[in-house]
């Protein structure tokens, strides 16, 4: 293993460590991956378009939580997109390389590539830019396709790479290695605490062949978050809709959305097999940005003709609640509560109002950041650099500064974050920055409310 040292900003020295890779040509082996994924995807389309249109105005500036910590030119997205656009313009493009005949234009550098292989992990992904962008560039999945690129010639932070093998090579198909006999026993444990909290038989179904919806959960709630795990199933018991969870694969995260399509192909392969297999008619996804956004926008892509439906466990909770199945104690949370928007669901507009109708239907003392919605500001770990704890100081200092801000002006006692990688990120920012409040899940929320 060696580590890819970045540069210091504000003195927070950056690294993250890649597995070793085979000495090669890399400026040709870099070619010939960039050639292969134009190829076989339309990202083609999309390159030449955003190559002829990209203006470099630089009014991404004042949507990028990043460039306004450090101020660096480096880190406007518009300067990191031309990285990869001008990789494209000189290799993929007749006028490109009519041009490098006539004027010498250099080609792609082993300097280049070690440039990118740096700036595209100091952005998270969040699309806040594309906001902002007056010729509709999506700097954000420029950022997907170089590491999509760059992935293929093995440079790919390790955590990343570590966490989608795990789900498609390992003996129990999820990204934290938890077997099968111990997601059981972890299930059995928390109906005996559902059980003690409620009096009832509240149960986790598995491998009920015919339920209408097959759960998939971010695979940390089994471990890590387990009251989330339990609000969603006394949810489950208010309504009396049949669920279940497989045992062939029970993870909802998908790494593969940040950096390299065919594992997120992959991975979403997994959801509509497990579903299929079990006679399911609609796959749900807990409390998580990245697991719901994959499901949703990619089992269409790669579901066949007649895709399974795709929900998520907010939508759920919130049409439950609006058809009175699920009645909430508005005398129990006292605290002040506000809720974070992960980019993943909520810059689309996808999932915004809902969770705010479910918090504001008994929560008494609610607060929203500002701004909110779409238009919110990333938690600084998103793009799974959440899962790169080397850059810790890096992603709470820089990429986490901004929200720590919109945080403390709050005031609240309690931050509502329904998303995995949100939930860690955040809880080290608010750690980081001292903040005097505490991360939970909306789950964990209805856990204490819910009367059944």
């Amino acid at each position: 293993m060696r580590e890819v040292p970045l540069e210091k900003v504000e003195n927070v020295p950056l690294k993250y460590h890649v597995e070793p890779v085979e000495p090669g040509n890399r400026v040709q082996q870099f070619l010939q991956a960039f050639s292969a994924v134009l190829k076989h995807s339309n990202y083609g389309y999309l390159l030449d378009h955003f190559a002829r249109m990209g203006t470099k105005c630089g009014r991404c500036a004042v949507g990028c939580q990043v460039y306004q910590a450090t101020g660096l030119q480096e880190d406007l997205p518009c300067s990191r997109s031309e990285l990869l656009l001008k990789v494209y313009r000189r290799h993929f493009t007749a006028e490109g390389r009519l041009q490098a005949r006539l004027l010498g234009t250099p080609p792609v550098t082993d300097a280049d590539i070690d440039e990118m292989a740096l700036a595209y992990y100091r952005c998270t992904a969040c699309r806040r830019c594309t906001l902002r962008c007056p010729m509709g560039i999506d700097h954000a999945n420029i950022t997907h396709l170089a590491r999509y690129v760059l992935s293929e010639i093995g440079l790919v932070p390790k955590a990343l790479h570590v966490s989608v093998r795990e789900q498609l090579e390992g003996a129990t198909k999820n990204t934290s290695a938890i077997p099968v006999p111990a997601l059981k026993d972890t299930l059995e444990f928390l109906e005996d605490d559902l059980k003690e909290m409620f009096g009832k038989d509240i149960k986790f179904p598995v491998d009920v062949e015919g339920a209408e919806k097959v759960f998939f959960p971010a695979v940390s709630d089994y471990l890590l978050e387990p009251d989330t795990l339990m609000g969603q199933a006394a949810v489950f018991h208010a309504t009396g809709d049949s669920w279940t969870i497989g045992t062939n694969y029970f993870d909802g995260i998908n790494y593969g959305l940040f950096y390299n399509d065919r594992f997120l192909e992959d991975i979403v392969h997994q959801e509509i097999e497990e579903t299929l297999r079990l006679k399911g008619r609609e796959i749900l996804i807990g409390e998580c940005g990245h697991a719901a956004r994959s499901a949703k926008f990619f089992v269409p892509t790669y579901g066949g003709a007649n895709p399974l439906p795709v929900v998520s466990i907010l939508e759920y909770t919130a049409n439950a609640i609006k058809e009175g199945k699920v009645k909430l104690n508005p005398d129990k949370i006292k605290e002040r509560v506000t809720y974070h928007d992960p980019c993943n669901i909520a810059r689309s507009g996808w999932i915004v109002d809902q969770p705010r109708y479910i918090l504001k239907s008994f929560i008494k003392d609610y607060v929203d950041m500002y701004p909110c919605g779409k238009d919110n500001y990333c938690c600084g770990g998103g793009a799974g650099t959440v899962s790169l704890d080397e850059i810790r100081e890096f992603r709470t200092a820089i990429g986490g500064k901004r929200k720590a801000e919109q945080l403390r002006a709050t005031g609240a006692d309690l931050v509502v974050a329904p998303c995995a990688n949100c939930k860690k990120q955040l809880r080290e920012v608010i750690e980081d920055h001292g903040l005097d409040m505490e991360l939970v899940g909306l789950h964990d929320l209805i856990l204490k409310a819910i009367e059944l």
